[in-house]
C-alpha cells in the first residue's frame, strides 16, 4: 500500500479535480489543468524521443513563464533531473554547471539562445532546444495526447529517493555546489509550502520570485497542489506587478524582501492598495522590521516572513503569527514579524546550538548556529563529499546562520557566521545595525560590512541607497545609529550608491562590498 511520495502526485490529483479550472496564466495565454496535464504530458514523451531517460540531466534557462513552468513537472516526469539556470550567471558559470552536472539537454528561452548554442558548441554531448513555437513546441505537436496520458501512470513507480532536481547555489568564492533534492524531499517541501502558505484553491499566486530559486521554493509544483492559478512574471516591474495583482486577483506572492523595496519606492505604489487580501512571503535574507511596517502600513498587504536555504528543500521555519500580537503597535508588530520563527511541520527538527551541538538558552541572547535534521534536508551536494561531510558534522545539517531563541521558543537570526563584524573583540552584528538603518525616513536600502581598521581590527561601514528625492549625510546616519545602538556597534564610515549589488534572487553581495572595503587604505 505504500505509494511514492513525488510533487508529481500533486499535480495529478489537481488535474483529476480542477481540470475545468484556470492552472496557468501568462500575458493573454489562459491554460486549464487538463490543458497544463496534457502538455506536461506530451512534452516528457517528446524529451524521451530525444533519447533523454531516468536520472539525464535536463537545464533550463528561462524567466518566470508559461513554458518554463511546464518543464518543471515535464522533466521529472521523463524520469529526469532537472537543472534550473539562474538568468543572471556568467557564461563561464553557465559551463561550470553544465559540465559538472553532466547536463544532456538545455532548454532555453530564445532570449538566452545565442549563450545557449554557444555552450552547446564548447560541451560535448549538450543538445540546446529553444522554448518557442518552431522548437520545444514543435517537438510537443508531434506527440499524440492519449499517449501522454499514459505516462501520468508512471507517477505511482518512481523511486522517491532519487533526485528530483539539482539546484546550484550562486557560487562567491568558490564554484557553486550542486544541491541534490530529491522527490521525497520537495513532496515535503510543497505540503510545508501549502500548510504555512495557507495555499488554497480560490488562491491566485504571482510568480515574482524567479522560478530557479529552489524551484520557485517549490511554488511551481504547490500551487498546483492546492488547485491555484498561476499568473506568471517574467520581469519584476513594479507597475506591472500592481498591474497583474489587480487584474488577476492576485492573492499571494513570494520575494526576497528586495522586491518589497521597489514596490514601496515605485510611483505606482503612491495610494495603490490590492482589492483583495494579499499575503506576501518574504526570505532568502532577513527582512528589517522596518520594511515589514512600511509595506504592511503604506501598501495594506500582510507581509510573512520564512526562512530556510537551498539544501533545506528550502522552507524551515515561518514566523507563525499569534492573536495576541494583533494589539501590538505598528513597530512592535513588524518586529516581531523580522523574526524567523518556528520550525515548520514537516521540516524535522530544527535547533540554535553551541559549538559542542547543545542547544543555548532561550534567553533571546546567547547566539548559536542554527542546525536542522529532517526528511526536507538535501541528499547532499552532488560529486563533493568533502563539503557534504562538512555540511553534516555531528549528524545535523549545519546552515551558518547565527541565531538566537526566544523564551516563546522563535528563533532570531542575528548574522551569518561570515557576516559578523569582530571589533576590539566585540562581535557586532551587521544585521542589528541595518535594522536601524533602515528606520531612518531617508534610508531606503543599507549594507553593512567590516573594513579593516589599525587600533579595533575592523569597525562596521555602511553602504546605503537613499530613498528617491531624499537626502542624508553620512555624519548624520552614524548619529543616528548611535543614538539606538552601543556606539562601538554604529558605522564609523558611510558611503552612499545608487543602488547595493545583488544577485537575481535579490540577495544583497555583501562579499563584493567586503572587497570593496578592505581595498581601501586603513
Amino acid at each position: 500500500m505504500r505509494a511514492p511520495l513525488s510533487p508529481l502526485q500533486f499535480v495529478r490529483r489537481a488535474v483529476g479535480v480542477y481540470g475545468d479550472r484556470v492552472a496557468v496564466v501568462d500575458g493573454p495565454g489562459r491554460f486549464t489543468y487538463a490543458e497544463f496535464k496534457d502538455r506536461c504530458g506530451r512534452l516528457a514523451l517528446a524529451l524521451r524521443e530525444l533519447g533523454l531517460g531516468r536520472g539525464d540531466r535536463v537545464a533550463i534557462l528561462s524567466p518566470n513563464t508559461w513554458r518554463a513552468l511546464e518543464v518543471y513537472t515535464a522533466a521529472p516526469l521523463a524520469g529526469c533531473v532537472l537543472v534550473p539556470l539562474n538568468t543572471r550567471l556568467r557564461e563561464a558559470d553557465y559551463e561550470y554547471i553544465l559540465r559538472h552536472s553532466g547536463t544532456r539537454l538545455l532548454l532555453v528561452d530564445p532570449g538566452f539562445g545565442e549563450v545557449a548554442h554557444a555552450l552547446a558548441d564548447r560541451i560535448d554531448g549538450v543538445q540546446v532546444v529553444e522554448l518557442t513555437d518552431g522548437g520545444s513546441e514543435a517537438l510537443l505537436d508531434q506527440v499524440p495526447s492519449a499517449a501522454a496520458a499514459r505516462i501520468w501512470h508512471e507517477v505511482d513507480d518512481l523511486d522517491e529517493a532519487s533526485a528530483i532536481t539539482l539546484n546550484y547555489t550562486s557560487g562567491t568564492t568558490a564554484n557553486p555546489k550542486g544541491v541534490i533534492l530529491t522527490h521525497r524531499n520537495t513532496a515535503l517541501n510543497v505540503l510545508n509550502l501549502v500548510v504555512h502558505g495557507r495555499l488554497r484553491l480560490d488562491d491566485v499566486y504571482l510568480h515574482v520570485l524567479p522560478m530557479f530559486h529552489v524551484n520557485g521554493w517549490g511554488a511551481v509544483w504547490a500551487v498546483s497542489a492546492a488547485g491555484a492559478r498561476h499568473v506568471c512574471l517574467a520581469k519584476v516591474d513594479p507597475p506591472e506587478v500592481f498591474r497583474l495583482i489587480d487584474q488577476e486577483g492576485v492573492t499571494v506572492a513570494f520575494s526576497a524582501p528586495t522586491v518589497l523595496v521597489m514596490l514601496l519606492n515605485d510611483p505606482a505604489a503612491r495610494g495603490w492598495r490590492p482589492r483583495q487580501e494579499l499575503r506576501w512571503y518574504v526570505g532568502g535574507a532577513p527582512p528589517p522590521a522596518a520594511l515589514i511596517a512600511r509595506a504592511e502600513d503604506e501598501l495594506g498587504i500582510e507581509v510573512v516572513h520564512v526562512y530556510g536555504l537551498t539544501e533545506t528543500g528550502p522552507w524551515l521555519t515561518v514566523c507563525e503569527w499569534r492573536r495576541e500580537w494583533d494589539a501590538l503597535p505598528l513597530e512592535e508588530r513588524a518586529a516581531r514579524k523580522a523574526r524567523q520563527g518556528v520550525g515548520q511541520l514537516l521540516c524535522g527538527e530544527v535547533a540554535v546550538v553551541r559549538e559542542d551541538l547543545s542547544p543555548v538558552a532561550r534567553d533571546g541572547r546567547e547566539v548559536g548556529e542554527i542546525v536542522v535534521r529532517g526528511p526536507t534536508v538535501m541528499d547532499g551536494y552532488y560529486r563533493d563529499p568533502e563539503a557534504t561531510a562538512e555540511a553534516f558534522a555531528g549528524g545535523w545539517f549545519h546552515t551558518g546562520d547565527l541565531a538566537v531563541v526566544h523564551p516563546d521558543g522563535y528563533l532570531q537570526i542575528v548574522d551569518r557566521k561570515k557576516d559578523i563584524i569582530i571589533s576590539g573583540g566585540e562581535n557586532i552584528s551587521s544585521v542589528e545595525v541595518e535594522a536601524v538603518l533602515y528606520r531612518h525616513p531617508a534610508v531606503m536600502e543599507a549594507a553593512v560590512v567590516g573594513t579593516p581598521d589599525p587600533k579595533w581590527g575592523e569597525v562596521p561601514k555602511a553602504y546605503v541607497v537613499l530613498r528617491p528625492g531624499a537626502q542624508a549625510t553620512a555624519e548624520e546616519l552614524i548619529a543616528f545609529c548611535r543614538e539606538q545602538l552601543a556606539h562601538f556597534k554604529a558605522p564609523k564610515a558611510v558611503e552612499f550608491l545608487q543602488e547595493l549589488p545583488k544577485t537575481a534572487t535579490g540577495k544583497i553581495q555583501k562579499f563584493l562590498l567586503r572587497s570593496a572595503a578592505r581595498a581601501e587604505p586603513t
